[in-house]
C-alpha cells in the first residue's frame, strides 16, 4: 500500500528510525503508525540482543549534583567506538541515566535500568539506542555520595570523573580534592581502609625483595616497613603529595582547612575492560584470500 510522508514522519519522531527503515515497517503494517512502531521495537530488540556480546570499551563519564549540593552522583556509559560517544544521541542517553542515579534510592544496577524516565525505562531505551546506532551500549555501574559537609566533582574531559565528599571544608577544597584524586588515582583514602591481606602480600613481596640484598634480618624487617610506609602513601589519598602544591601532604592540607574526606569515587572510561587486539595482518590475509578464492 502508499505511504504518506507525514506517516513516515510520525514513524521516525517516535522511534529515531532512519526514513527507509520506517517506510519499509509501514508498508509491512498496512499504514498501521502503532503496528509498524511495536514490530520495529520488537526487531530492534532483537538485535540488541545480538549485540549484546560485543566489546563496549569507549563512552563517557557523566557527573550530576544536587540542587541542594547534598548529593553527587557518577556512571560510566559505555558503546564500542568514539564516534558514537561524541554523538547527541547517546550524550543524551547518558545524561539521562545520571539524572536517574541522582534520584535512586538504590546501589543496584538492575533497579536503576529499570526506573522508569518519560514513559519507558532506562534498559527499554539503552535497547532502542542499541537498534538506532548499531553498537552495543551499556549502563557499567554508577555510585551516589551525600554529604552534610561539601561536596566536589570533576570531570577531566569526558573520560576521567569523580566525586568527592567532605565534612568541613568547602566547595573549593572538595573540588580540588576531586582533581587530584583525578590525577593520581589512589585507591583508599587512608591506610587503615587498605585490606590486612593485600598488606600482607605487598610486605612479603618487600621481605624478598630485601633479603636478595644481603641485609641481616633485623635490617630487612626495618627497610620492609620503610617501604612498606612510601607504598602506603602512594596508594591512599592522605599519604599522596597534593598536586598543586607536592610540598604538602593531602592529610596535612586537610587538616589544615578543618576538613575530613568521607568518600570519593574516582571512574575512567573502559577501566579494567579487555579490549581485543585486532590483527591486522591477519585481517588483510583474510581478506585476500577470500577475494582470490
Amino acid at each position: 500500500m502508499a505511504v504518506t510522508a507525514q506517516q513516515v514522519k510520525i514513524l521516525r519522531e517516535r522511534t529515531g528510525a532512519g526514513m527507509m527503515e520506517c517506510k519499509k515497517a509501514l508498508v509491512a503494517a498496512d499504514g498501521d503508525v502503532d503496528a509498524a512502531a511495536e514490530q520495529m521495537r520488537k526487531s530492534g530488540l532483537a538485535r540488541a540482543d545480538k549485540k549484546a556480546g560485543r566489546v563496549a570499551a569507549e563512552g563517557v563519564i557523566v557527573i550530576r549534583m544536587s540542587d541542594d549540593g547534598a548529593t553527587a552522583a557518577i556512571a560510566e556509559v559505555n558503546c564500542e567506538t568514539d564516534f558514537v560517544a561524541n554523538g547527541e544521541a547517546f550524550r543524551g542517553f547518558a545524561d539521562g541515566v545520571a539524572e536517574a542515579a541522582l534520584g535512586a534510592r538504590t546501589a543496584d544496577l538492575d533497579a536503576l535500568l529499570n526506573r522508569s524516565v518519560a514513559g519507558e525505562t532506562i534498559e527499554e531505551r539503552r535497547r532502542s539506542l542499541v537498534a538506532t546506532l548499531g553498537e552495543n551500549i551499556r549502563v557499567r555501574r554508577f555510585d551516589r555520595l551525600t554529604s552534610q559537609g561539601s561536596l566536589g566533582h570533576y570531570l577531566h574531559g569526558s573520560r576521567i570523573g569523580v566525586i568527592v565528599a567532605l565534612e568541613g571544608g568547602d566547595e573549593a577544597l572538595a573540588r580540588d580534592l576531586a582533581m587530584h584524586v583525578a590525577a593520581s588515582s589512589p585507591a583508599y583514602i587512608t591506610a587503615e581502609e587498605v585490606p590486612a591481606e593485600m598488606l600482607a602480600k605487598e610486605r612479603e613481596i618487600l621481605r624478598e625483595q630485601a633479603a636478595t640484598e644481603g641485609k641481616p634480618p633485623a635490617i630487612v624487617e626495618k627497610m620492609v616497613e620503610g617501604r612498606l610506609g612510601k607504598y602506603l602513601g602512594a596508594i591512599t589519598l592522605l599519604g599522596q603529595p597534593f598536586v598543586k602544591d607536592d610540598q604538602i601532604l593531602v592529610a596535612k592540607l586537610v587538616e589544615q582547612r578543618g576538613a575530613r574526606v568521607t568518600g570519593f569515587r574516582r571512574y575512567e572510561v573502559g577501566e579494567g575492560i579487555e579490549k581485543p587486539e585486532d590483527d591486522f595482518v591477519a585481517e588483510v590475509m583474510k581478506q585476500v584470500r577470500g577475494a582470490s578464492g
